[in-house]
């Protein structure tokens, strides 16, 4: 396995495979990598013949109160686990090699609608920096196929718009969630939690399997997700929110509709923020 920080070396080696008629996966990832990225690097080598894995803290992705300076930086880890997992390039640029004008001084993309709401409410911004550094990414690495991990589920439609918009010649893939045995979802930000707050965390996804449940039984949907919402806080949760939405856009179901939608928590722990989603079919 290789790895490369500059845009140069990573076209030079692209471009190599390209002319022996490989086709080439891409898995972009913010490095601190666990058995979740790994789950997307096996599914991106069962679907091509190369997979190129991004190691990148995007600055422009985080708010000014958010963790980007406690985010981890575990580069020689990462690279230990991409190999096992048979990833033939590591690409692992710094800040200039992504924003030559500086982040500040960055063009920035904005996806309309969907970004609008959930997430994008709460994380103003957040979707334009994370938006702007895929694309950027798909322009340099220029991947057949890109994998992304459903758990961040609004993130993953967001790339896809932005990939049908732009028509990007990249196909997007949505990988399931890996959970632990308890039904918390693989997340760098886990380690975060003291002992006794990752006793209570499995209660997210315990409360999105009651979400789908629940309506699946007819129960009216604000309904549902008010009692969510309580649920989580009498735990010790601060739900940001605890919705469902149409799966195909994160638009709000009309009443009495059952098929197609997905529930969605984003709660703080303590100092954590956990998100998690659950699509009902």
């Amino acid at each position: 396995m290789q790895t490369v920080q500059d845009a140069a070396a990573l076209r030079a080696v692209i471009r190599g495979w390209r002319s022996q008629g490989q086709t080439v996966g891409f898995v972009p990832t913010m490095g601190n990598l666990h058995a979740g990225h790994h789950s997307l690097i096996k599914l991106a080598r069962a679907r091509t013949d190369r997979v190129v894995a991004s190691v990148f803290v995007n600055p422009t992705q985080f708010g000014p109160n958010e963790d980007f300076d406690r985010y981890p930086r575990t580069l020689v880890q990462d690279q230990a686990g991409l190999a096992d997992q048979q990833c033939d390039l590591v690409f692992a640029p710094d800040v200039a090699t992504m924003y030559p004008f500086g982040p500040a001084g960055s063009v920035s993309l904005h996806v309309p609608e969907v970004t609008d709401t959930l997430e994008g409410a709460h994380r103003p911004g957040h979707f334009d920096g994370v938006a702007t550094v895929v694309c950027k990414l798909f322009n340099l690495v220029q991947p057949d196929v890109a994998v992304f991990g459903q758990k961040d589920y609004q993130q993953l439609k967001v790339i896809e718009r932005m990939v049908r918009d732009l028509a990007l010649p990249v196909k997007v893939m949505g990988a399931p969630t890996l959970r632990a045995d308890d039904g918390l979802a693989l997340s760098s930000r886990n380690q975060y939690l003291s002992p006794a707050e990752r006793e209570l965390a499995p209660q997210i996804y315990a409360t999105l399997q009651q979400m789908r449940e629940l309506v699946g039984k007819g129960h009216a949907v604000k309904v549902v997700e008010q009692a969510a919402a309580s649920k989580l806080a009498r735990t010790g949760f601060e739900p940001d929110y605890a919705v469902i939405r149409r799966a195909e856009d994160l638009s709000e179901p009309a009443e009495g509709e059952r098929e197609g939608l997905v529930a969605l928590i984003a709660a703080r722990l303590g100092s954590t923020r956990l998100i998690d989603n659950l699509p009902f079919d």
